[in-house]
């Protein structure tokens, strides 16, 4: 996977954002009280897992102090650790937890990416941010070849995937796609499925906008779809 490793080199060494450089530095600087005696990261995250998965999870960004301190996706936070053990109950993890990328976890089928690659103030990337952004995740796509579902996260996981096809022509308008939990869009022959989730973020966990079952629902939705769904144009929300 040689063009992988090139593409998270370049994403490791990307300033093109100076909000999101000073952002990103500033916090890996200053640190949580919590994790005052760790090394933060402080640079942008690569996506990670199985290059061979035919999963595609599409996240935000890095938190602040999880993913921008640890080096890797969705881990050493709150969101990580509902959105691990929900893989590892789906049979995509190899265990629930995941605090450090040498903690030993393996993603099965699967693997992990995000929208924008560094942790933006109060989890808000700007537009121009998002744009700049987004080669990277269009070119995760072209490489991981064999995903037949991409799970978005979130509202603007969704909408930056739909937008890279608009952008490659692949589909006619972003707006005649819903976003919705569990709404589930098969946008055409040849690509694969997208299914929205809400965002596994502490706000939506603590409050019960999402819930372990909701999420386990859609991640049974995804398994039967990777396992048995061909292509097709039509349109379904849950």
């Amino acid at each position: 996977m040689n063009e992988l490793m090139i593409l998270n080199q370049r994403i490791t060494e990307c300033r093109l954002c100076p909000r999101l450089v000073e952002h990103r530095e500033t916090v890996a600087l200053v640190k949580r009280r919590a994790y005052r005696d760790s090394s933060y990261w402080g640079r942008p995250v690569t996506g990670w897992g199985d290059p061979l998965g035919r999963l595609l999870l599409v996240g935000l960004a890095p938190g602040a102090h999880g993913a921008n301190r640890t080096g890797r996706m969705f881990t050493g936070d709150s969101s990580g650790d509902f959105l691990y053990r929900a893989l590892f109950e789906a049979g995509f993890a190899s265990q629930p937890q995941s605090v450090g990328v040498d903690d030993g976890l393996l993603l099965k089928d699967a693997y992990i990416s995000a929208a924008v690659r560094c942790a933006p103030p109060d989890n808000k990337p700007a537009p121009v941010e998002i744009r700049t952004c987004r080669t990277y995740l269009e070119t995760e796509l072209r490489i991981l070849t064999r995903v037949r579902v991409v799970m978005a996260l979130g509202r603007l996981g969704f909408e930056s995937y739909l937008a890279i096809l608009a952008g490659q022509g692949s589909i006619a308008r972003r707006s005649q796609f819903a976003f919705g939990h569990g709404a589930t869009h098969r946008l055409g022959t040849g690509l694969p499925i997208l299914i929205a989730s809400y965002h596994p973020s502490q706000q939506n966990t603590s409050t019960g906008r999402l819930t372990e079952g909701m999420m386990r629902e859609v991640l049974d939705q995804v398994r039967t779809l990777i396992e048995g769904a061909g292509d097709g144009s039509e349109n379904t929300g849950a």
